[in-house]
């Protein structure tokens, strides 16, 4: 009985975080635009499971800023404010050199391996024009720079931050492109040395840098929801 108690538990808290993955997704794109309702039955339908994981993960949402609860509305897309919005990017620029800084102090072989490549790669891009390809690999330089904290709650922090900014702001390319990525090989080298405190101060300035690249989303047009042809199985399996 309790390992088949423990494995329906398991089941579910699996198939929370993946429906509570999709919510995400699609609130981060824009299918479920700030303020529109979330109705636990419809989200059940859309993504092909049963109320209680909806419920679970509309409570992490919750939790992390993107849901919100309304008397009488039950709940919705929150809907930030400027400031709220403004506070993201400072956020930013605190938590991100407090991660290079940990990161020299922590990183392991491994952890430089990957961003020495991601560098080279982003300069290779950079040199060929390829411009749409450098965002996807700046989100992986700093998913991995937080990793290197060696502090899983900071990395989480950082993880959380970037998808709230992701639904808050549209990234803009840089105007520079291979200067930007010059700027992450000077990082790296920093965290392979161990100075946390050169770490902490160009990622500091890449900080300041990239936040011009940011503009706040207008108001988005609602549009129909419809229920798609595959179900959040498949949704797992991308993520």
């Amino acid at each position: 009985m309790n390992d088949g108690g423990e494995a329906a538990q398991g089941s579910r808290r699996i198939s929370a975080h993946a429906v509570c993955t999709a919510i995400r997704d699609d609130i981060v794109s824009g299918v479920f635009p700030p303020g529109s309702r979330l109705i636990e039955e419809l989200l059940a339908r859309r993504y092909g499971v049963s109320r209680v994981p909806v419920r679970e993960a509309l409570r992490t949402l919750a939790s992390e800023g993107f849901v919100t609860t309304r008397r009488h509305a039950g709940a919705c897309v929150a809907e930030p404010t400027e400031q709220e919005a403004a506070d993201l990017l400072d956020v930013r620029a605190l938590l991100e050199p407090l991660g290079a800084a940990r990161a020299a102090q922590r990183r392991t072989e491994a952890h430089l391996k990957v961003l020495r490549g991601l560098v080279r790669l982003g300069q290779e891009r950079a040199r060929a024009g390829r411009t749409g390809e450098l965002r996807p690999l700046g989100d992986w330089f700093d998913e991995t720079m937080a990793q290197a904290s060696g502090s899983p709650s900071l990395a989480t922090l950082l993880t959380q931050l970037r998808r709230k900014i992701a639904w808050v702001y549209v990234a803009e390319p840089p105007a520079r492109p291979l200067e930007a990525w010059e700027a992450c090989g000077a990082l790296v080298d920093a965290v392979a040395r161990g100075d946390a405190e050169r770490a902490r101060a160009l990622a500091a300035a890449r900080a300041d840098r990239g936040a011009g690249e940011f503009r706040t989303r207008r108001a988005q047009v609602a549009r129909q929801v419809r229920p798609p042809k595959q179900s959040v199985n498949t949704a797992i399996a991308r993520s």
